[in-house]
Protein backbone atom coordinates (compact mmCIF):
# COMPACT_ATOMS: atom_id res chain seq x y z
CA UNK A 1 0.00 0.00 0.00
CA UNK A 2 1.51 3.59 -1.17
CA UNK A 3 0.44 6.84 0.28
CA UNK A 4 0.64 10.55 -1.08
CA UNK A 5 -0.42 12.64 1.55
CA UNK A 6 -1.99 15.86 0.49
CA UNK A 7 -3.74 18.13 3.24
CA UNK A 8 -4.74 22.09 3.12
CA UNK A 9 -3.22 21.87 7.00
CA UNK A 10 0.40 22.21 7.67
CA UNK A 11 -0.52 20.12 11.23
CA UNK A 12 -2.59 17.54 9.63
CA UNK A 13 0.20 16.82 6.77
CA UNK A 14 2.70 16.63 8.80
CA UNK A 15 0.76 14.28 11.55
CA UNK A 16 -0.20 12.16 8.95
CA UNK A 17 3.61 11.86 7.44
CA UNK A 18 4.06 10.57 10.49
CA UNK A 19 1.74 8.22 11.33
CA UNK A 20 1.95 6.83 7.83
CA UNK A 21 6.14 7.07 6.98
CA UNK A 22 6.23 3.40 6.56
CA UNK A 23 3.40 3.50 3.37
CA UNK A 24 4.25 7.36 2.34
CA UNK A 25 5.03 7.23 -1.78
CA UNK A 26 5.10 10.15 -4.39
CA UNK A 27 1.81 11.17 -6.34
CA UNK A 28 2.26 9.50 -9.32
CA UNK A 29 3.23 6.02 -7.81
CA UNK A 30 0.52 6.31 -4.80
CA UNK A 31 -2.42 3.79 -4.45
CA UNK A 32 -4.32 5.91 -2.44
CA UNK A 33 -4.24 10.00 -1.70
CA UNK A 34 -4.76 11.21 1.52
CA UNK A 35 -6.61 14.38 1.99
CA UNK A 36 -8.39 16.75 4.54
CA UNK A 37 -10.77 18.29 1.71
CA UNK A 38 -13.35 16.18 0.00
CA UNK A 39 -12.18 15.83 -3.89
CA UNK A 40 -14.12 14.45 -6.45
CA UNK A 41 -13.61 12.45 -9.44
CA UNK A 42 -10.82 10.08 -8.05
CA UNK A 43 -11.93 6.87 -6.69
CA UNK A 44 -7.75 6.74 -5.02
CA UNK A 45 -9.11 9.62 -2.37
CA UNK A 46 -8.91 8.80 1.06
CA UNK A 47 -10.98 12.18 3.25
CA UNK A 48 -9.77 12.96 6.62
CA UNK A 49 -12.32 15.08 8.16
CA UNK A 50 -14.59 15.89 11.56
CA UNK A 51 -17.75 15.87 8.64
CA UNK A 52 -19.83 13.16 8.72
CA UNK A 53 -19.02 11.98 4.89
CA UNK A 54 -15.60 11.43 5.45
CA UNK A 55 -13.59 8.11 5.16
CA UNK A 56 -12.52 8.68 8.92
CA UNK A 57 -13.96 11.24 10.97
CA UNK A 58 -11.48 13.06 13.45
CA UNK A 59 -10.28 12.67 16.12
CA UNK A 60 -8.52 8.77 15.59
CA UNK A 61 -5.84 6.57 16.20
CA UNK A 62 -2.99 5.77 14.44
CA UNK A 63 -4.13 1.90 14.54
CA UNK A 64 -7.95 3.13 12.80
CA UNK A 65 -6.35 5.13 10.23
CA UNK A 66 -3.94 2.40 9.16
CA UNK A 67 -7.26 0.07 9.41
CA UNK A 68 -9.56 2.49 7.61
CA UNK A 69 -6.38 2.89 5.07
CA UNK A 70 -5.94 -0.80 4.07
CA UNK A 71 -9.93 -1.50 4.27
CA UNK A 72 -9.53 1.08 1.04
CA UNK A 73 -6.94 -0.10 -0.38
CA UNK A 74 -8.58 -3.89 -0.50
CA UNK A 75 -11.69 -2.40 -2.18
CA UNK A 76 -9.23 -0.52 -4.62
CA UNK A 77 -7.73 -3.74 -5.75
CA UNK A 78 -10.91 -5.41 -5.87
CA UNK A 79 -12.30 -3.04 -8.39
CA UNK A 80 -9.31 -3.09 -10.66
CA UNK A 81 -9.74 -6.75 -10.55
CA UNK A 82 -13.00 -7.13 -11.78
CA UNK A 83 -12.49 -4.21 -13.76
CA UNK A 84 -9.32 -6.22 -15.37
CA UNK A 85 -11.51 -8.78 -15.88
CA UNK A 86 -14.34 -7.26 -17.55
CA UNK A 87 -12.25 -5.46 -20.12
CA UNK A 88 -13.08 -2.20 -19.14
CA UNK A 89 -9.04 -1.36 -17.91
CA UNK A 90 -8.96 0.72 -21.11
CA UNK A 91 -11.69 2.98 -19.95
CA UNK A 92 -10.20 3.33 -16.54
CA UNK A 93 -7.11 4.67 -18.26
CA UNK A 94 -9.41 7.42 -19.83
CA UNK A 95 -10.91 8.43 -16.88
CA UNK A 96 -7.57 8.64 -15.14
CA UNK A 97 -5.79 10.76 -17.85
CA UNK A 98 -8.60 12.57 -18.27
CA UNK A 99 -8.42 13.34 -14.26
CA UNK A 100 -4.98 13.78 -14.28
CA UNK A 101 -4.80 16.06 -17.22
CA UNK A 102 -7.87 18.33 -15.53
CA UNK A 103 -5.64 18.71 -12.20
CA UNK A 104 -2.53 19.31 -13.98
CA UNK A 105 -3.92 22.24 -16.03
CA UNK A 106 -5.79 23.59 -12.50
CA UNK A 107 -2.53 23.69 -11.02
CA UNK A 108 -0.98 25.73 -13.84
CA UNK A 109 -4.04 28.02 -13.85
CA UNK A 110 -3.43 28.32 -9.93
CA UNK A 111 0.51 29.47 -10.84
CA UNK A 112 -0.02 31.38 -13.49
CA UNK A 113 -2.57 33.84 -11.48
CA UNK A 114 -0.40 33.84 -8.43
CA UNK A 115 2.66 35.13 -10.42
CA UNK A 116 0.17 37.85 -11.95
CA UNK A 117 -1.38 38.96 -8.51
CA UNK A 118 1.69 39.83 -6.91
Amino acid sequence: MKIFIECKSPLMQKSMEMFLKDYLSASRQCDIILRDEKCLNDERCFYVSTKGDADLVKPFTKAQLVFALEKKYKMLQQALSVEDNSGLSFEVLEKRIAYLTQEYQENILKAVKAFYEK
